[in-house]
């Protein structure tokens, strides 16, 4: 077993925060040592609490869109890793799902980037991700953020999140699926044709 099989299987064992988790514990990450993509989200929504697989639904569908992938090569850990801002399902607010716990990223996120020497590419996808990782650099809103993606160097890419919900926030945006997802695409196909 690799040293980050072992580290994920102790965050699938994490407890952290089950007091607060309505639907209880089940930490939703995967990848591999070999990976040169990593996708930060926000957290599982209750489908994918339901399946363990990570963007199993609307939204997962939408951002294969927009990276230009199918579902094997999604999926292929070797290929791409996945890592949310929260590894539990979080609960319900009253517009959409409550945030991330705040306890898991300082947690778990710099043991697994340690074991992920590979990645050249993280997609920052939503509020949440942009304030951990590009700290003071993220600009006052996320489609400001967004929109200066060229700013943040060739390691990252800031993006919205692909739900259902931000359909408004797409159609307000074109900008977003006119330059930034063939951005994306363009950088992401490389990266995953390499051995």
């Amino acid at each position: 077993m690799s040293r980050l099989d072992s580290l994920f299987e102790e965050i699938r064992a994490c407890r952290l925060c089950e007091a607060h988790l309505p639907l209880g514990p089940r930490p939703v990450i995967r990848g591999a040592e070999s990976a040169r993509l990593l996708i930060i989200g926000q957290a599982p929504g209750t489908r994918v609490h339901a399946s363990g697989i990570p963007w199993d639904d609307l939204s997962g569908d939408r951002l294969r869109q927009w990276l230009g992938v199918d579902k094997p090569t999604f999926y292929d850990e070797s290929r791409i890793a996945i890592m949310p801002m929260g590894l539990c399902y979080p609960g319900k607010g009253k517009s959409g799902d409550l945030p991330p716990r705040p306890e898991c990223a300082p947690a778990w996120h710099d043991k697994v980037l340690m074991l992920l020497p590979n990645i050249e590419l993280t997609l920052l996808i939503g509020q949440y991700a942009q304030a951990y990782y590009l700290r003071g650099a993220a600009r006052g809103s996320l489609t400001e953020t967004v929109r200066s993606w060229a700013d943040y160097g060739p390691g990252w890419l800031p993006l919205p999140h692909p739900s259902p919900r931000n359909t408004l926030w797409l159609k307000k945006n074109p900008w977003f699926e006119q330059e930034i997802v063939p951005h994306l695409q363009q950088r992401v196909a490389p990266l995953l044709k390499r051995p």
